[in-house]
């Protein structure tokens, strides 16, 4: 079976917006840090670029988490792989996602960082498709609302391959 990648968003399009995003961010944290957690693998591309837009000063970290289940889909029990390597106590902490779909590993997520005692805690996130959500979650920052369809590039692969595109594009299959 053969594949193809159709540009859904361009490379323009994406950069036009993370910057956007790292100018309202800088606005709402003004005279204060940042502390940025970013949700590997996909998310990585993301943070580092929007990292780059945000004025006020930024520390970052990561954390691998797994979600079980059937193939495609996530039970809503997280294992967490990779925790972060810092405290988040009486820090305003920004998640940085690559996108938000069904909305179960990230409610789960959010529940236990929110445990640790952050000042603030935002949900940041490239893609949004609320037309998957199973559980609502709420989004601070939105890249793009995007359709129901299978995406890649910007961190987001497919069995590990496109991440390293500068778009986002749709996979079609033949």
């Amino acid at each position: 079976m053969a594949e193809r990648v159709k540009i859904l968003l361009s490379e323009e399009e994406v950069n036009k917006r993370i910057s956007e995003i790292g100018e309202q961010i800088s606005k709402d944290y003004a005279g204060k840090q940042v502390h940025l957690v970013c949700v590997l693998k996909g998310g990585a591309f993301f943070m580092c670029e929007l990292a780059k837009r945000i004025t006020v000063p930024v520390s970052m970290d990561f954390m691998s988490v797994s979600s079980y289940g059937g193939d495609t889909k996530s039970s809503g029990v997280v294992k967490i792989v990779k925790d972060l390597d810092e405290s988040l106590k009486d820090k305003d902490v920004i998640v940085v996602e690559d996108i938000v779909d069904s909305g179960r590993t990230l409610s789960y997520l959010l529940e236990l960082l929110e445990q640790r005692g952050p000042k603030s805690l935002s949900l940041c996130t490239l893609l949004d498709k609320p037309d998957r959500r199973v559980i609502d979650v709420k989004v601070d920052y939105t890249g793009f609302q995007i359709p129901d369809e299978f995406v890649v590039g910007y961190g987001l692969d497919y069995d590990q391959r496109y991440r390293n595109l500068p778009y986002i594009g749709v996979v079609e299959l033949d």
